[in-house]
């Protein structure tokens, strides 16, 4: 397990154990963990959660804000959880080879074994594709890639 994963699970328990806890320095932890590319679930989570911390954070934040970010947090640590759990059953085996639509559904975010209807499918592309779109910071070919996933998904379906 990496340490940085172990440390920052440790820190979100006391955090939430903590009578008065500082969400300054948690705000500043989740964004580090924000930061990171270690894993793309644990990077959308601390994005997720990261305007909510740093709105507890202020001094003007009540009671329900300092609540809702402290149940945030939660989300956090299911994927660090999730990172760190050891991996039953799956020692000397090979990852199986994904199919193309697969990948498609990867890409897009959507689940693996179920029937897409075609909206599903588009609303998944504009939220992906908010994060890769050039307009927004993006990268053309991630973008481009993104449209043929959806292409493909919708003509299939």
């Amino acid at each position: 397990m990496d340490p940085h994963i172990r440390h920052w699970k440790v820190a979100i328990e006391r955090f939430c154990a903590a009578p008065d806890p500082d969400y300054r320095e948690m705000a500043k932890m989740v964004a580090e963990i924000a930061a990171t590319d270690i894993d793309e679930t644990l990077w959308h989570a601390a994005a997720q959660v990261l305007p909510i911390l740093r709105q507890a954070a202020m001094k003007s934040a009540d009671r329900r804000t300092k609540a809702m970010a402290l149940r945030r947090l939660g989300i956090i640590s299911d994927a660090l959880h999730m990172l760190s759990a050891p991996r039953f059953g799956q020692r000397g085996l090979a990852p199986k080879a994904l199919t193309q639509e697969e990948q498609y559904r990867q890409l897009l975010g959507l689940p693996l074994g179920r029937r897409l209807a075609a909206t599903e499918v588009q609303q998944a592309f504009k939220r992906a594709a908010k994060r890769v779109h050039p307009d927004g910071g993006g990268n053309g070919a991630a973008f481009l890639e993104l449209a043929a996933a959806r292409d493909a998904l919708i003509k299939h379906h």
